[in-house]
């Protein structure tokens, strides 16, 4: 492997768009029966991704921000580029022993990358490695706003989106799911390859509604 910075990934997909059929993700996971996954940046401008000795991927970073997009939300990293006329697109999730170690890892990758390239970031991603990540949905020395009654489909939206948080009133704090049924759904949901997929578009509508 060449010589550079270093990060462990928990999971790595990777999505074609193209005309065959079949599924268009496909999803690595580090497990007990795999080797580790391991992002790397190497000094000439390459960043690699490795599991074990086999090569994932291979993406040059001197290419400019018209070829390649790279958005970053929490502990995850997303690229977005076409090559020969072929949409791709990267998803990688940070590995740590907490969320919080993982938000600290994807930041620190995302400084690296800022030095070949731009990198956006959603609003709830965290400060710099060398500042602790504050709750999600809200920044040092804001409160959000304490609203009453029901909110209209636009506020919400602001509000699912992270983009103008509100301290919603009781009536949204109640569920159907009784505790501790969510996280079995939402295992099963991650390892299914087209989730992902799936919850773009369904930012992508949010970010519809916005504009009505």
């Amino acid at each position: 492997m060449a010589t550079g910075l270093v990060w462990r990934l928990k999971r790595y997909g990777r999505f074609c768009s193209t005309k065959t059929t079949g599924q268009p993700w496909k999803v690595f996971e580090a497990n007990n029966n795999r080797p580790e996954i391991v992002l790397t940046i190497v000094e000439c401008g390459y960043l690699m991704v490795f599991q074990g000795q086999e090569s994932l991927d291979t993406i040059p970073l001197h290419s400019g921000s018209d070829f390649l997009k790279v958005h970053q939300k929490t502990d995850n990293l997303m690229f977005r580029f076409t090559v020969k006329g072929e949409s791709r697109m990267i998803r990688m999730q940070f590995d740590g022993s907490s969320r919080a170690e993982a938000i600290r890892e994807c930041s620190s990758a995302v400084e690296k990358l800022m030095e070949y390239l731009p990198v956006t970031t959603q609003d709830d991603a965290p400060p710099p490695p060398n500042q602790p990540p504050t709750e999600q949905g809200k920044v040092v020395g804001f409160e959000p706003e304490v609203v009453q009654g029901p909110l209209s489909i636009k506020r919400l939206t602001q509000h699912l989106l992270g983009e103008n948080p509100v301290t919603l009133p009781r009536m949204y704090h109640h569920g159907s799911l009784a505790q501790g049924d969510l996280e079995p759904i939402l295992r099963v949901c991650l390892l299914d390859p087209s989730f992902h997929a799936f919850v773009e578009k369904v930012e992508g509508e949010l970010r519809k509604l916005l504009q009505e």
